[in-house]
């Protein structure tokens, strides 16, 4: 008896504290900004529909896509790194250079906040895993032989990515980073 008590308490406390399945479109009207709220993952099955094959395996089973051979490695126009599950904002085409290895790498991201870092040990020697935040997308890692001033090196899969050029940021919702771009920062 006090066992099912228990069970019960525990499941009534896990049911209280899980969270909804309702959140907010992704799709705005044209200029409408973007807020943290709106970002989330879809469920899997949209995932599996809205995805390649290639963006599920990076994104969601954590694989590596092939260097020199993905779409934004050798990107040079201006413009943002988004989360291609979620739309968060990532990266800024500012902070992108070219390190040599073929993939997209960044010196900082452009919304700190979106990004989280776990170590991953899939290889002999322990790596920095970067995820979305809110797409919990596996991104790729970050290392510390980058340029100055952070001596950072966000080394990043293209198929977790979708690059929104600055001439369509603000139709896109991202227009508060268009400052990014003028400043010359």
């Amino acid at each position: 008896m006090k066992t099912s008590i228990f069970l019960l308490v525990i499941v009534f406390s896990i049911s209280s504290h899980a969270e909804t399945n309702q959140q907010p479109s992704l799709y705005l009207t044209d200029g409408q900004e973007k807020t943290s709220a709106q970002y989330s993952k879809p469920a899997d099955e949209v995932l599996r529909k809205t995805l390649t094959p290639l963006q599920y395996e990076v994104t969601q089973e954590e694989a590596t896509e092939p260097p020199f051979k993905n779409t934004y490695w050798n990107e040079k126009r201006e413009g943002i790194y988004v989360d291609v599950v979620s739309g968060e904002p990532l990266f800024s085409s500012k902070d992108k250079y070219e390190s040599g290895t073929g993939w997209p790498s960044f010196t900082r991201p452009l919304v700190p906040e979106n990004i989280v870092k776990k170590e991953d040990f899939l290889l002999i020697i322990p790596r920095t895993e970067v995820r979305s935040r809110y797409g919990d997308s596996h991104l790729g890692h970050v290392f510390n032989d980058g340029p100055k001033p952070t001596g950072l090196r966000y080394c990043l899969n293209s198929a977790a990515l979708r690059f929104i050029p600055v001439e369509e940021m603000e139709a896109a919702g991202y227009g508060k980073f268009l400052a990014e771009f003028k400043t010359g920062k």
